[in-house]
């Protein structure tokens, strides 16, 4: 038998559309978007389903609408393998990319879906305001040695502050903080021999300091949230440590708002922890392609896959 993963998808990997036609096909999808809709107070799942893109690009409603749909994938696959007589899956690891770590807690059982949609929407609400004043910026950067971050950082580290938001795969990071610190390592990035540095168009610096106020903003909101001891345990997203307890789960989600996401690292621990097989449960198959670039022995498979009609629920894994 494989050793399993469930790894759960960020802020970008949302389109107008995710999970139509899953919760169209799916009693137990249709529920999650319904308990999310009620959660909110306000139909997310129309937004997620019918867009338009400009709406649900906003922060504060991408991430709610991921949650959502990302549970409703895991709630299907749970459905099928049950009416197909298929044991439940049972994953070593669940991971979450960001705001993903969300989506990972509730599979985990250690939040509830109502808790983590409007959570979520605190997080977006936070993080936008938290930027006010002090303009912030991201930069994608493909193809540069890994040999030669450090001198990049460095260098647009003279220019303001500046963190590593992202190591997504090798050769693939994204970088956060002050305006003119970005722009700086964009320069070094690209005299350093990147195949590509550009500038992301979004309007706050995350995972850097310069979302500390969301995170002091979040540490309130989440000491009201109960919490439950994740099982299957989490990996942090910047160290890629165990997350096995309640109080850790709770740091972890304030933490990681000014402190980078090593999806590199966290993919060679669970390969390292005899994880062999990864299973992206969510909208589209961003997290896919970046296992498969990661650890190219390992199998790694989307909910989301069209070029698999029937869904990878019915394999017998």
């Amino acid at each position: 038998m494989p050793t399993i993963a469930f790894v759960f998808p960020g802020q970008g990997s949302q389109t107008p559309g995710m999970g139509a036609a899953l919760a169209a096909a799916s009693p137990a999808a249709a529920a999650v978007f319904a308990d999310a809709d009620a959660a909110l107070g306000e139909p997310i799942s129309r937004l997620a389903w019918e867009g338009p893109a400009d709406q649900l690009d906003l922060t504060r409603n991408a991430q709610p609408a991921l949650v959502a749909a990302s549970v409703a994938f895991l709630a299907a696959l749970r459905e099928r393998r049950e009416a197909t007589g298929l044991p439940a899956l049972a994953p070593a690891y669940a991971a979450g990319h960001s705001m993903g770590q969300y989506s990972a807690l509730v599979a985990a059982g250690a939040l509830s879906l109502a808790d983590a949609v409007r959570l979520v929407r605190l997080r977006g609400d936070l993080m936008q305001a938290s930027g006010a004043g002090r303009p912030g910026a991201m930069a994608a950067l493909i193809g540069l040695d890994d040999a030669r971050l450090p001198e990049v950082v460095a260098a647009g580290s003279e220019a303001g502050i500046l963190a590593v938001a992202n190591r997504n795969s090798p050769g693939q990071v994204v970088l956060s903080g002050e305006r003119p610190a970005v722009e700086a390592a964009v320069a070094a990035a690209k005299a350093a021999g990147a195949r590509r540095a550009i500038e992301l168009p979004v309007s706050v610096a995350a995972h850097s300091p310069l979302m500390a106020d969301a995170a002091t903003g979040m540490a309130a909101a989440l000491d009201a949230v109960a919490f439950a001891d994740p099982h299957p345990p989490l990996l942090s997203n910047a160290e890629a440590a165990p997350i096995l307890g309640a109080a850790a789960a709770r740091g972890e989600l304030v933490e990681h708002l000014t402190r980078g996401v090593d999806w590199v690292a966290i993919v060679e621990r669970m390969r390292a922890d005899g994880v062999d097989t990864f299973i992206e449960v969510g909208p589209g198959k961003v997290l896919t392609g970046l296992i498969r670039r990661i650890a190219p022995d390992a199998t790694a498979l989307a909910l989301d896959d069209p070029s698999a009609p029937a869904g990878i629920a019915a394999i017998d894994l």
